[in-house]
């Protein structure tokens, strides 16, 4: 299945993508939104509603991140051998972690807006991983029990800001960076996950290219170890990293400006597509 979040006419709610368009599920479930209803264990019973009249266009609503409201979104950087010897960095023990924040999200067809402050607006296309239900001190073993669904991610960085110090969030979460979209493809529909394969482009040229079985920290061991400091939610985000091509390290440097359009594409869940728009 492939699940997204909306708004029609002002008002949020979430559906049943298919071929046909939307099926509102926020008028078929008490669950008021995406996360709430995949904490609710209901997911199953949407798939009765595969062959449902849809209510909507796919293109009719404004489409929000695929989880408007997380409990977390955990971001993993240099989680790819290219995208470290790209920047000149060593190979970590651990995953490098650092947060995002649930209002610098835009969901598909969304502007991501390149702030007054830079003009080093950076593309990072990653994988993002919806968790489906709670749990504490995942194992690796078991931690593909708790993936919900999968998404296309844009952690689009501000590369001046994140220079400020050695923390990496002033440049990672400025408002309208962090493209999320087009929906959630459920885990069921993915028969191997470290074979989605992850492509940016920038109006319309290939940035990046790479496939899951490249990253450094695979996707259960990021749940094992992000589960271990604190029990992971339903609808929480784990961004599991960028491979190597982002636009500060080309020679000369690429980086977004307004009028661009940026994609991400992951193989099995969809196209991810966000114009560029200048701040004002």
């Amino acid at each position: 299945m492939k699940l997204c979040s909306f708004k029609k006419d002002d008002v949020a709610s979430y559906g049943l993508v298919t071929d046909a368009g939307i099926v509102d599920l926020g008028k078929r479930f008490d669950a008021a939104t995406l996360r709430d209803f995949l904490a609710s264990g209901q997911l199953s019973e949407a798939e009765a509603l595969i062959g449902a009249e849809a209510d909507y266009a796919f293109d009719d609503v404004i489409h929000e991140p695929v989880i408007p409201n997380p409990d977390k979104i955990i971001c993993v950087g240099l989680n790819y051998h290219a995208h470290i010897a790209e920047t000149g960095r060593e190979e970590t023990p651990n995953p490098v972690l650092f947060a995002r924040f649930a209002g610098s999200q835009i969901g598909h067809n969304q502007p991501l807006i390149k702030p007054l402050e830079s003009d080093k607006f950076d593309y990072e296309g990653e994988v993002a991983v919806i968790i489906g239900k709670e749990g504490r001190r995942i194992s690796e073993a078991d931690a593909m029990d708790y993936v919900a669904g999968y998404a296309c991610y844009n952690d689009g960085s501000v590369r001046d800001w994140q220079k400020h110090t050695h923390q990496f969030m002033p440049g990672k979460t400025f408002a309208g960076t962090g493209g999320f979209g087009p929906w959630m493809t459920t885990a069921d529909e993915i028969e191997d996950h470290t074979k989605m394969r992850l492509q940016t482009r920038l109006n319309g040229e290939v940035m990046q290219d790479t496939t899951l079985d490249m990253l450094v920290c695979s996707i259960p061991r990021l749940i094992a170890y992000c589960s271990t400091i604190l029990p992971l939610l339903p609808g929480d985000v784990l961004v599991s990293g960028t491979p190597g091509g982002v636009g500060a390290r080309r020679e000369p440097p690429l980086f977004m400006k307004d009028g661009d359009v940026c994609e991400i594409e992951v193989s099995g869940v969809g196209i991810l597509r966000n114009p560029v728009v200048a701040e004002a």
